[in-house]
């Protein structure tokens, strides 16, 4: 978890379905006005940075609006946007993403110990907000939006994955977010990122000042029981299966131009960016399948092995 400071100044069932109980999600406006770039160096920026996005960025959850964002392969649905990003993006996709936010809920705490005081309403008229970066199937920000209830909470991914949700490619860029979010959440999407360090340029800029981000990464690669690197060649297929999988996995992610590598780096990234301070670095360890003697380890083992093989 990280903060700036002041130098850079569906899941759907139908149409109906869960849209009052959060209607948070949706209430800030979504392309805010950008900063003056006649205003300090310190918070203005070139608007011209940011390409065109391929899709509008309001979707509002219906059939046809769904068949748009998605094409088929293989049996799956996949997103229509980006050809970074490969994970599915359907039913079955949502209710692993569902299931896997409920195992990092019970392994890492849904929040870091300073979320709460940071999102206290206690600015008089400041609205806290708080900014979802590949939300998934949504179950994070839901629980923002149900938690700090006087907040507003915004949604973005590739695929209308929620019935309130922003619609865009965040490697095209953030600007139209500068200045807006006192949270900034991203979780387990280096995949899909073309360049991690850009992305967390941006995600400073989109801080207001003594905001928090919040990131969480992998480095896909798997351990043993003493957390030491188990490395694996590609010239061969064989045992351990799931280390050796993990080591193609690598090679498809970077071929596609994910940053796979970012979890390696992001502690570095973080405590050396300007912009940031009071840096924490966390890492937690979670068994691949239930063999653990410890019950705890054992359940998130075996909900994490389903995890994986769906």
């Amino acid at each position: 978890m990280v903060y700036p400071h002041d130098p850079y100044t569906d899941y759907y069932d139908d149409e109906e379905s869960d849209i009052d109980e959060y209607e948070s999600i949706s209430s800030l406006p979504l392309f805010s006005p950008p900063p003056s770039v006649s205003g300090s160096s310190q918070t203005s920026y070139d608007v011209s940075m940011r390409s065109g996005s391929p899709t509008p960025s309001v979707f509002s959850m219906s059939s046809s609006v769904r068949a748009q964002a998605v094409r088929q392969e293989f049996g799956r649905a996949i997103n229509n946007y980006s050809e970074v990003y490969r994970l599915p993006a359907d039913d079955e996709e949502l209710d692993r993403l569902d299931q896997q936010h409920e195992m990092f809920k019970e392994c890492l705490g849904n929040y870091p110990h300073p979320m709460s005081e940071i999102m206290a309403d206690d600015v008089p008229g400041e609205i806290k907000a708080v900014l979802d970066l590949g939300c998934g199937s949504g179950g994070w920000i839901l629980d923002v939006a149900r938690d700090f209830p006087h907040c507003q909470a915004v949604a973005v991914d590739l695929v209308p994955m929620q019935s309130l949700s922003e619609v865009d490619d965040i490697n095209l860029g953030l600007e139209h977010f500068y200045g807006d979010f006192n949270v900034v959440h991203a979780q387990l999407i280096s995949s899909g990122i073309k360049d991690f360090y850009n992305l967390l340029d941006h995600i400073t800029k989109v801080l207001r000042p003594g905001g928090l981000a919040i990131l969480v990464e992998w480095d896909f690669n798997a351990y043993n029981v003493d957390h030491e690197r188990i490395e694996v060649s590609t010239h061969e297929v064989k045992e351990p299966w799931w280390p050796r999988w993990l080591a193609f996995c690598k090679i498809a992610i970077k071929e596609s131009g994910g940053d796979v590598d970012a979890a390696d780096n992001l502690r570095e990234w973080t405590n050396n960016h300007p912009a940031l301070e009071d840096v924490t670095y966390e890492e937690f360890w979670i068994p691949s399948s239930g063999w653990s003697e410890d019950e705890f380890q054992k359940r998130m083992g075996a909900t994490m092995g389903i995890d994986i093989c769906v």
